[in-house]
């Protein structure tokens, strides 16, 4: 396997497992250097009420300055969680220059769940996340997040028609794959639907539907997505083990424990490991 190395940019949590708290330590596990770009720091995140936020838009400067320096290098940048526009700009110029040969370009457009925008985002920032897609080779939104960035209608449950409609409005991306998480045909199933632009082919991935939900699951989705596939696991291949992690991680968390923790992805990193060394 050869040596690789993924850079991460979002922000991180001193508590509550989200963003680069699930990041580093999923992507370490599946055999990666994580390499990491804290947009913010937060006491805890959004989740607990009212928690200190320290905003590092000013050094990220700096610390990209450093890297140039350096000549630090990347095999893939993988983007969640990005407070505005000016950030937006900074990973654009990170991608452009800090990627080593043909890496990948991976965005988690985190700004959105449950048919509403995170607090502090407006429709404006919905534009620049989908400029930033403009930049990348796979695109890993969910329901919400696809259907603010195509103008389509939100729905809680969905039909094929739906969804590879909502995967069309990302034809004038330049992409390569759209990763859409969340579909749900059925009550028992919960899906993933892989789009690949240029054969404008739609593969779908379903699992098991646990009705519980946590704050963190779609950080430990993407972050094990992103690793496997840099390792040149299949985008399919990639897409089902990362689902099937976030499962074992539901199903091992104790429904008594305050769901603001997050989910106990921890305790399913051996399963992890046996899907990807067995």
């Amino acid at each position: 396997m050869k040596k690789t190395r993924i850079l991460t940019i979002q922000d991180i949590s001193c508590v509550g497992r989200c963003s680069l708290t699930v990041a580093l330590p999923v992507i370490s596990a599946c055999g990666v250097e994580a390499s990491i770009l804290p947009s913010a720091v937060l006491s805890t995140h959004v989740g607990f009420e009212d928690p200190f936020c320290r905003d590092l838009t000013d050094d990220i400067e700096d610390i990209y300055k450093h890297w140039l320096k350096e000549k630090v290098e990347f095999s893939a940048v993988y983007t969640g969680y990005l407070a505005n526009k000016k950030q937006i700009e900074y990973v654009i110029d990170i991608m452009n220059s800090k990627l080593i040969g043909n890496g990948s370009r991976i965005v988690d457009p985190a700004m959105a769940d449950h048919g509403e925008l995170y607090s502090g985002f407006d429709m404006e920032h919905v534009k620049e996340m989908y400029r930033l897609c403009e930049y990348a080779d796979i695109v890993l939104p969910n329901i919400t997040e696809a259907a603010l960035m195509t103008g389509k209608e939100y729905k809680e449950v969905h039909d094929k028609e739906y969804i590879e409609d909502l995967l069309s409005g990302f034809d004038k991306l330049p992409i390569k794959y759209v990763v859409l998480k969340g579909v749900l045909f059925d009550e028992n199933e919960f899906g993933i639907a892989i789009y690949d632009k240029q054969s404008k082919e739609v593969k779908y991935y379903f699992h098991e539907r646990v009705t519980r939900s946590y704050i963190g699951t779609g950080d430990c989705f993407a972050s094990c997505f992103c690793a496997l596939f840099v390792r040149g696991f299949s985008i399919y291949e990639a897409v089902s083990i990362a689902a099937d992690f976030v499962l074992a991680a539901i199903k091992s968390t104790d429904v008594k424990l305050d769901k603001r923790f997050g989910v106990d992805f921890e305790l399913a990193i051996p399963y992890l490991i046996k899907r990807i060394y067995s």
